[in-house]
């Protein structure tokens, strides 16, 4: 048998040359395909193809130079530089109580009373000076009072106020004028449970700014407490209070519903206690005690628990 080698030909070519072949055999309507399918298979001009590449690509380029600028034009509008903070300055409790005792008028003096009877006395003293009508020399009469905590019954700790310096009243008052001078010392002198005045009984010695600054000024406890509590409102703790809004008003309290307690005055004292309503607006709590294996509603106010 012989063998006939052909050339491998693209199916392109196979197919033009197989219409080559037949072409003595198709129809008028054959040909007419045969012409569609030559015109779609022609190849597109090269430097066409590449023009229309190169328009497609200037378009992306533009288009994400506008991105660009505009992210650019948003990020300069919202990256402004924040305000500091404004610092809330923390005022010395000492300075400014000397500050206080510098533009009062008058000069203090010490008066020697029976124990107990201090604040008694200081209230008798303003209304002698008013009765007596030497108000205008008599400016004040106080007794330094002092807070701590006192722990009886069972280590149970509770807060009393008591006089700072038993025994003693101090007394802010004008003796420079001869004329009213004695029967200013006379009507603090016969008050009721007054013994006298501290070191020269009948020529009274003020005390100096500095002494009086020393006995009626804050305690270096108090200071502590209040620079401490002035530290605390100007940057209080994330969660450390809940603000509420009732009335049209809007109050931040301590506490929040559902918190534990401890209940530290009234007849529940020292029991446990869970907040289930706040009443800002009076300062009042509804809580529920734990008595005998259930739930007890009272209303307490916020002075009365404690956080645990």
């Amino acid at each position: 048998m012989q063998h006939v080698a052909s050339a491998r030909l693209t199916p392109l070519e196979s197919r033009y040359t197989m219409s080559e072949d037949v072409s003595s055999q198709t129809t008028p309507d054959d040909a007419e395909g045969l012409a569609v399918l030559a015109a779609v298979d022609e190849p597109v001009e090269t430097d066409e193809v590449v023009e229309a590449a190169e328009a497609v690509e200037a378009d992306a380029a533009a288009e994400t130079a506008a991105t660009v600028a505009d992210g650019a034009a948003e990020a300069d509008e919202v990256v402004e530089p924040a305000e500091p903070a404004q610092e809330v300055p923390v005022v010395d409790p000492l300075a400014e109580f000397r500050r206080q005792m510098s533009v009062l008028p008058g000069q203090w003096y010490v008066l020697h009373t029976y124990s107990g009877y201090e604040r008694r006395v200081a209230t008798d003293i303003m209304a002698r000076a008013e009765n007596f009508e030497v108000e205008d020399y008599i400016f004040d009469a106080t007794v330094p009072m002092e807070t701590v905590i006192e722990i009886k019954n069972g280590n149970k700790k509770k807060e009393v106020s008591r006089v700072r310096i038993p025994g003693y009243v101090f007394v802010r008052m004008d003796l420079d004028d001869p004329e009213t001078s004695d029967k200013v010392w006379r009507t603090i002198k016969d008050t009721p449970a007054v013994t006298g005045f501290v070191g020269d009984r009948y020529n009274p010695v003020p005390l100096t700014f500095e002494e009086a600054v020393a006995q009626l000024g804050p305690t270096p406890e108090e200071i502590a407490a209040k620079e401490t509590a002035a530290v605390e409102t100007a940057a209080p703790e994330s969660g450390a209070g809940t603000q509420i809004a009732t009335g049209g008003q809007v109050f931040e309290v301590a506490f929040e519903v559902g918190e534990s307690v401890i209940v530290t005055d009234g007849p529940f004292e020292s029991l446990p206690a869970t907040i289930s309503e706040i009443h800002p607006e009076t300062q009042k709590l509804q809580v529920l005690i734990s008595l005998f294996g259930r739930d007890t509603p009272a209303e307490l106010s916020f002075t009365q628990v404690a956080k645990i």
